[in-house]
């Protein structure tokens, strides 16, 4: 096989003025048979005389500015020439990466280290082939030259050149159906014979029996038609081998890494099934280790396991929780199933680092790690594994004689082009079936793209939730504390006051007041909270209005000792309240006599003024008792001198 391997040098694509010069490395079966440098044109050129099977570059954009350009450019390819990008297709990697499967090492900075790399990693079947055309070509014959006026002999100058486009068109039409090939034929009639042929043959450019040319009077073109994107199809066929993780259960969880420790797959379902399992790892790759986060494994992993013929792995002792996060520490996942098959996977291949590093010490480049890893993993000797990738030349086989093959009867003709149709539509079936494929990969890739979206929306949902829970709790708490804090206030106050009428006692020239704002029970409450009313005090109260008989039998009852009335000096007291203390017995002061003096909510008056006010009380109260004494004898008596009317009366 012969591989052609570029990289740019100087110039691009791009520049008008500087056109890309290229470093060219031939390797012909593995062997480096040289490396020049090309410009463009004559690469071209190359490409046409020695009709390379492979041409390899790290880049499409190192010969096609655009994707015009890349049309062109395959299509000016040979027909039998894949153009083959190494670093990948829709997903692209470094070169560097690329060329360490096949332990390769190479100088990045060099361009013909690069050419030679590309060229190397390219037969060894690594990049993609980037296809461009359907499945369908198109053959256009028509004139090379122009009839023009002419002269005398212009009609046979015209139907020498339209016959020699119907006998060309003739011929390609005999090798088409000599191929067996399906075609749409499309012809321009003009003065003895065609102007202008068109096929439309049912077949890749490589399998039309015809090639472009030009000649005297007659141009053959040969184009494949163009695809609407451009596709890319792995070069080697060959799955890359896996390290699986499976966490089975209600939720089973599956992950796959490759032998470098890349992730591969990551998924998890509560609705798959041990078929669905197994096609999806087929689908992504061949399982070579089939890990378990437990250190006895599950019977159905061991199933799955068997299925594939894979190599069991399974930890000294189960994995804990904090040694799964630290392994799944560098990739996200969405549920504890997908970690722990994660995990699993990801600690069967550090068990096996050691054993990879030194398989790639031993190992000379040019061979594929993965291939070689698998096999000495599978119990083959190295040697014998590198010996068989190496492989013996065989003898050739003894030419035998051609027999000339008689020509096919024109009855024939039929069965031929019904066998080229059913090798088409077998090949159509193939592509049909493996684009049926890419949507399944696609889809189950949307899938958890989605599972991803929903499973961030739930978490974003229940911190929102979380967050403002916590929110109406910090401000349930911050309105404790703002109560809690106003009651501190209160209560400092009502110490501050308290403390004041200490002090007050203290002094024995002076008696403490405490001032009740109303002579109603809010106020009694309000003096109560603040102050505090204890037996012995003596209060104050600036004004008389709204009392009530019950709120006097209360301080009364509570050991008040007097109650100070303020007012203007003029205005007597309340009878009325003045009766009603009387018979409470609590002694009712005037404030003009005893003259307090009031702070707040606390004062102070002479001790000497409000024991005379008590005392004048004390002797008012006792002639109040004697009236009243006189006044129920002086009842009792009437009361009794009309009983005794009654009963003279009655007596006669």
């Amino acid at each position: 096989m012969r591989v052609f391997g570029i990289d740019i040098i100087k110039g691009s694509v791009r520049s008008r003025t500087r056109r890309p010069v290229y470093a060219l490395a031939l390797v012909e079966d593995g062997e480096i048979m040289g490396v020049e440098e090309v410009t463009g044109f004559r690469l071209q050129r190359l490409l046409a005389a020695e009709q390379p099977d492979i041409l390899a570059v790290d880049s499409l954009q190192e010969i096609a500015a655009d994707q015009r350009e890349l049309y062109a450019f395959l299509q000016a390819l040979p027909p039998a020439t894949k153009l083959v990008q190494v670093t990948g297709g829709e997903k692209k990697e470094s070169l560097g990466k690329v060329a360490a499967r096949y332990n390769i090492s190479f100088n990045k900075s060099d361009p013909y280290a690069e050419a030679r790399t590309t060229a190397r990693v390219a037969s060894l079947g690594a990049g993609v082939e980037v296809i461009a055309f359907e499945n369908t070509t198109d053959i256009v014959v028509s004139r090379h030259r122009s009839p023009g006026r002419g002269g005398w002999s212009q009609n046979r100058y015209a139907r020498k050149i339209h016959g020699g486009v119907l006998q060309k068109a003739r011929e390609i039409e005999a090798r088409l159906r000599g191929a067996g090939l399906d075609y749409e034929k499309k012809e321009t009639k003009a003065f003895g014979g065609f102007s202008r042929v068109t096929f439309r043959v049912v077949a890749p450019r490589d399998m039309v029996p015809v090639h472009s040319s030009r000649g005297a009077d007659v141009q053959v073109r040969v184009a494949g038609r163009q695809l609407d994107r451009i596709r890319f199809e792995p070069l080697s066929s060959r799955p890359r081998y896996l390290i699986v993780g499976l966490d089975p259960g209600t939720t089973t969880g599956i992950a796959a890494v490759d032998l470098d420790g890349n992730l591969v797959l990551l998924s998890s379902s509560r609705q798959m099934t041990m078929s669905d399992i197994v096609e999806e790892l087929y689908r992504a790759g061949k399982p070579l280790i089939v890990a378990s986060d437990v250190h006895q494994m599950p019977y159905s992993v061991e199933k799955i396991r068997r299925a594939f013929n894979a190599i069991p792995y399974t930890p000294k002792q189960s994995l804990s929780v904090e040694a799964k996060y630290d392994l799944t520490a560098a990739f996200s996942y969405t549920n504890d199933h997908e970690r722990d098959a994660l995990s699993a996977a990801l600690d069967a291949y550090r068990s096996l680092q050691n054993k990879f590093r030194n398989i790639t010490k031993r190992v000379q480049p040019g061979f594929d790690l993965d291939e070689v890893r698998a096999r000495v993993l599978r119990g083959q000797p190295l040697d014998t594994v590198l010996a068989d990738l190496q492989g013996v030349p065989t003898a050739p086989k003894p030419v035998e004689p051609t027999v000339p093959v008689p020509e096919r009867p024109v009855e024939d003709e039929r069965v031929m082009a019904l066998d080229g149709m059913v090798k088409r539509l077998r090949s159509y079936v193939q592509e049909l079936q493996e684009e049926l494929r890419e949507h399944d990969r696609e889809m189950e890739r949307l899938r958890q793209s989605l599972r991803r979206a929903r499973s961030a929306t739930e978490r974003k949902v229940r911190r929102d939730a979380e967050l403002a829970t916590k929110d109406a709790t910090i401000e349930s708490l911050r309105e404790q504390l703002r109560g809690e804090r106003r009651r501190s206030r209160r209560l400092k106050k009502r110490l501050e006051r308290i403390e004041t009428v200490a002090k007050i006692e203290v002094s024995e020239d002076y008696t403490p007041l405490k001032v009740l704002d109303s002579l109603t029970r809010e106020g009694v409450r309000g003096l109560q909270e603040e102050v505090g009313i204890v037996k012995g005090d003596i209060l104050y109260v600036p004004r008389a209005h709204g009392w009530g008989r019950g709120v006097v039998k209360d301080l009364a009852g509570m050991g008040v000792r007097a109650l100070v009335v303020g007012g203007r000096p003029e205005e007597p007291p309340d009878p009325h309240l003045v009766r009603v203390a009387r018979e409470a017995g609590l002694p009712l002061l005037p404030a003009d006599t005893v003259k307090p003096d009031i702070r707040g909510r606390t004062g102070a008056a002479r001790t000497r003024a409000i024991e005379e006010a008590i005392g004048e009380w004390e002797e008012e109260q006792k002639e109040y008792r004697r009236e009243q004494e006189a006044e129920r004898v002086e009842y009792l008596f009437k009361e009794y001198r009309s009983e005794r009317e009654k009963e003279v009366r009655r007596g006669g």
